[in-house]
């Protein structure tokens, strides 16, 4: 196999990158790999806490994707035993426990999702669950021995949480320990992950020494924020535009997201086609090619042309949508606020609501809302717009 020169190669790695690792180490993985004609170990770890992978998750996946057409070696792990205890990472409270079944119907969608991304030559699938489930006590006491409890409380998740009295379990502690020893099992030269990740990759630096291993390097991607452009991008948080979501959804949420936002997706997704976003002067117009763009390449060309087609039709015609889904909300101890969260599955704050209700862009049954205290007969159907593109039905009950 003929690889690019390491410097080369060093420089399309560091494209879009927030930081790696030591990136001198990079570079010297980088020279190894050209002189001996051997590609790297690259590892990317993903916990299937849930059935989706998101767009955030994309920009981790697009950088494996530039390892592989540089001709390195590609680990996909589905971190099936980890799951159980769930990454604390940024966190403000313990996960809640998930189940064998849950966890491995979930890592089961993961497959097709990768290879929207990536091609499916050299690229290993594995799950941690091979090494640990037969990972016994003393091995563990061994593993745990190698990392303190003064460095894990140097977090800032674990620290904020100590710091206000919120339980930290012991087994949040083992899980970046965890999470380093698969890269003592994979012996692999790069660990890639997001910027919130680099303590639980440097710690995999520090456990691969403990065991006579070559250390890695970390590659780290930017976090791309969720839909709220707040947060990270997050299905916890139901921010997320998942990539198995229907061509038509991913295509309005975009549509959703404020322009500011849309920059930074593009900056973010497609930093090697600004110079064409730059081109298109209008935002409204510039955030449809972006739409078009991700449906496009997660889907196809024709999937794209009706989900636009299908929105621009809904956002021009004044009438409410007759292809919107009709949810039933107990309307027991709730207000106003309770209905409008509940419905719009909490892609708006209270505040961001009450915002709305005050600038009168939330219209229930074609009546413009300009205060808290309207409430419709509980026996009609509720047909709500918030905001421009946001449409829900609903009936209380």
């Amino acid at each position: 196999m003929e690889f690019l020169e390491p410097e080369e190669q060093l420089e399309t790695i560091k494209n879009d990158v927030g930081e790696a690792i030591p990136e001198n180490e990079l570079l010297e993985k980088l020279k190894f790999s050209y002189d001996n004609n051997t590609p790297l170990k690259i590892k990317a770890g993903f916990d299937p806490t849930t059935s989706n992978l998101h767009l955030g998750h994309s920009l981790l996946l697009r950088k494996l994707k530039v390892f592989q057409a540089l001709g390195h070696k590609i680990f996909f792990l589905i971190g099936d035993f980890t799951a159980k205890i769930g990454d604390p990472t940024n966190r403000d409270k313990t996960r809640p426990s998930l189940d064998e079944g849950t966890i491995n119907k979930n890592a089961a969608t993961y497959k097709d999702q990768l290879f929207k991304i990536l091609e499916e030559d050299n690229v290993e699938i594995l799950y941690n669950s091979k090494w640990f489930n037969d990972f016994d006590l003393s091995n563990l006491i061994k593993l745990a021995s190698l990392e303190n409890v003064a460095r894990l409380l140097e977090r800032d998740d674990f620290k904020k949480r100590y710091k206000s009295g919120e339980a930290i379990t012991v087994t949040e502690f083992l899980y970046p320990i965890l999470q380093a020893y698969d890269s003592v099992v994979l012996e692999c030269d790069i660990e890639v992950g997001g910027t919130d990740q680099i303590f639980n990759v440097l710690l995999g630096r520090q456990i691969q020494k403990a065991y006579n291993i070559p250390q890695q390097v970390g590659v780290f991607v930017p976090i791309l924020e969720g839909l709220d452009g707040k947060m990270k991008m997050s299905k916890t948080l139901n921010n997320h535009i998942s990539l198995n979501d229907p061509p038509e959804e991913i295509f309005g949420k975009i549509m959703s997201i404020s322009d500011s936002l849309m920059t930074k997706y593009i900056e973010l997704l497609y930093s090697d086609r600004n110079d064409l976003f730059r081109e298109i002067l209008n935002p409204l117009e510039r955030k449809k090619t972006l739409g078009h763009t991700i449906v496009s390449e997660y889907y196809d060309k024709s999937s794209a042309d009706l989900s636009q087609k299908l929105f621009e039709k809904k956002f021009t015609k004044k009438d409410f949508p007759d292809d919107i889904p009709r949810v039933e909300i107990k309307l027991k101890d709730k207000n106003l606020l309770d209905i409008l969260v509940e419905i719009s599955r909490n892609s708006f704050s209270r505040s961001e609501l009450k915002r709305l209700i005050k600038n009168k862009a939330i219209e229930i049954n074609k009546n413009t809302l300009s205060s808290l205290d309207y409430l419709p007969d509980n026996e009609t159907e509720w047909r709500i717009r918030i905001g421009k593109r946001n449409f829900y039905k609903a009936k209380l009950v």
